[in-house]
């Protein structure tokens, strides 16, 4: 099967500045993607760009909250002024908590977790929808939370449910258009989100952000009469 070639596509990952949405950038410049990058850190943005642009492609950095209406579209009004289109999303923003049971989580825990995660990506993906076109690709960054359960991660648990639901339902409305929507289940990776759940979890034993982020190329380049709806990744070592 002929794969899509992604030079010159315009991308835009979102939580970009470290881990898997850094990882995924990095391979998406590779294969020569101009690319928005967001995050919250803007100078964190700036470093990343500074090394991203050095494969000779064009890149945006925007600092963004994704749970802030206001802020994402101030984003996509600059990746229209920049570019005039999207071909990629990539919704990979995402914050973790203590693992805590439900008993002892405060609400504003929860509700960060929520807003980041699950609401912050319908807030993206819905201002996103009018640049894309016929072609274009949306890539859910879920992990396996989004179909198991593990106790003390209620929060990032019920986000990532919901977040599949919310995939499934938009790859539903967008099929008829030609927009593939890719829902993205990486299993234990070795990224900075565990120093919340679990500080002295076995590193060792996970994925690396960069084999998460060849699969998401991988997906991205099959065939346009093709597509991967959950492309789900775990370590070769099983669970943790």
């Amino acid at each position: 099967m002929a794969s899509k070639p992604l030079r010159g596509q315009v991308a835009c990952v979102t939580g970009a500045s470290q881990g898997i949405g850094l990882a995924v950038a990095r391979a998406l410049a590779t294969e020569g993607c101009h690319l928005v990058i967001t995050g919250r850190n803007l100078s964190t943005l700036n470093k990343a760009a500074k090394e991203l642009a050095k494969q000779r492609v064009r890149v945006l950095p925007i600092a963004c909250d994704v749970r802030d209406e206001g802020q994402v579209s101030v984003l996509f009004a600059a990746v229209r002024k920049r570019f005039r289109r999207l071909d990629v999303l990539v919704n990979n923003a995402g914050v973790a908590h203590s693992n805590l049971p439900v008993a002892r989580m405060s609400l504003s825990e929860w509700n960060q977790v929520l807003e980041t995660n699950l609401t912050g990506t319908f807030l993206v993906t819905r201002a996103a929808l009018p640049l894309l076109r016929r072609g274009g690709s949306i890539v859910n960054n879920l992990s396996v939370s989004a179909k198991r359960t593990f106790p003390g991660m209620a929060a990032y648990t019920a986000a990532k449910h919901g977040g599949l639901g919310f995939t499934k339902t938009l790859r539903e409305e967008l099929r008829p258009q030609g927009i593939r929507v890719i829902a993205l289940l990486p299993g234990a990776t070795d990224t900075a989100i565990w120093d919340a759940f679990w500080p002295g979890a076995p590193r060792k034993k996970m994925m690396s952000a960069e084999t998460v982020a060849q699969a998401v190329v991988n997906a991205l380049k099959l065939s346009q009469d093709s597509t991967v709806e959950e492309l789900l990744i775990a370590p070769t070592g099983g669970a943790l």
